[in-house]
């Protein structure tokens, strides 16, 4: 009895299995949904693009000798402005002063070989093993001076300390020094414009900070690849901050204008995002049938954005209203053509 209950119960999900999809789409074709439509015209816009960015030093570096050891002195704390070629911090000198010594009497060992040398009072291989040595001793002697008397490498302002003097340096580094006159910024652009964008172009950097200000910031590079995930590429600023009212980290804007093009603008709210992705759509009237169509997003203006799609051409019929509840086929009912 039970067998017989079973074998009923598959053939009935048999049944609702095959005939499911069939019913659906007899669903669909049967439905007509009321809808009003926009013919598509090609419209003339200003093409200004409108991105958000945070500020970078143009240049930071970590101040991190090549040498372990203990640290004698530092010369700055965290918000000095330095200049390039400003002593910054001074390491352990033992190491320093012993190749010193050695340093200074190969110079006076290798200047007596050159006087022998040049009276042919000398063998070859020894003034070459006297040579080999002193030059040795330069690097090393150099290396050391380096690392032992740090330097800035270029002007900016100490914006991190992490020892004191007297500590064990261990690999942290000591300082972090940020260049500010100049700052940089990176954009991400739409692959779209990516013919558009070339080094060199001129741009403004607006703050919330200054609202009355403006500040010239210059395209210095545009990054050869494009991002597969988001279809952008990045073009790198480059910030002339000789007032220091900028500072890295902060929050600005800045557009690009693009000069002038025909296309197509819908209303911002006709275009719907496909669940679970970035995709973005439309629907199209086909002969009284709704059609989902993708599309890239352009720019934005207010309550309007353009769309890009090689589906789309002028007198193409976009769905406005009541494409929240269309699927591909359904029947329109058109109430209103704009």
């Amino acid at each position: 009895m039970k067998s017989a209950k079973y074998l009923l119960f598959a053939l009935a999900l048999a049944s609702v299995a095959a005939c499911g999809p069939k019913q659906e789409s007899k669903s669909v074709e049967s439905r007509t949904e009321p809808v009003e439509t926009t013919v598509l015209n090609k419209k003339t816009i200003s093409r200004i693009l409108e991105f958000s960015t945070t500020l970078q030093g143009y240049q930071t570096v970590n101040i991190a000798p090549s040498l372990t050891g203990k640290i004698e002195h530092i010369y700055v704390e965290v918000g000095a402005n330095v200049k390039q070629g400003d002593m910054l911090v001074r390491m352990d000198q033992n190491q320093y002063n012993t190749t010193k010594l050695t340093y200074t009497n190969l110079t006076i060992e290798m200047q007596r070989m050159e006087s022998l040398k040049e009276s042919g009072a000398v063998a070859a291989q020894t003034y070459d093993q006297t040579k080999l040595s002193y030059d040795q001793i330069c690097e090393s002697f150099a290396f050391l001076e380096k690392n032992t008397f740090v330097k800035a490498p270029f002007s900016g302002v100490i914006s991190a300390k992490n020892y004191e003097d007297g500590e064990l340096y261990s690999g942290q580094p000591i300082l972090v020094l940020t260049q500010i006159s100049t700052l940089k910024a990176l954009v991400n652009i739409p692959e779209t414009y990516f013919p558009l964008v070339k080094a060199g172009m001129k741009l403004n950097i607006t703050s919330d900070i200054y609202p009355e200000m403006n500040f010239p910031a210059t395209i210095e590079i545009v990054y050869p690849t494009v991002d597969p995930a988001s279809h952008t590429f990045q073009a790198k600023l480059k910030i002339a901050n000789g007032s220091y009212k900028l500072r890295p980290g902060m929050y600005v804007k800045t557009t690009m204008t693009m000069g002038q093009a025909d296309t197509f603008v819908v209303p911002y709210q006709t275009v719907l995002r496909l669940t679970g992705s970035n995709e973005r759509y439309i629907y199209v009237d086909d002969n009284g049938v709704a059609k989902r169509v993708f599309v890239e997003l352009g720019q934005r203006f207010d309550e309007d954005v353009e769309i890009i799609s090689d589906e789309i051409t002028e007198g193409t019929k976009v769905v406005t209203k009541g494409e929240a509840r269309l699927v591909d086929g359904v029947k329109l009912n058109v109430v209103k053509e704009n």
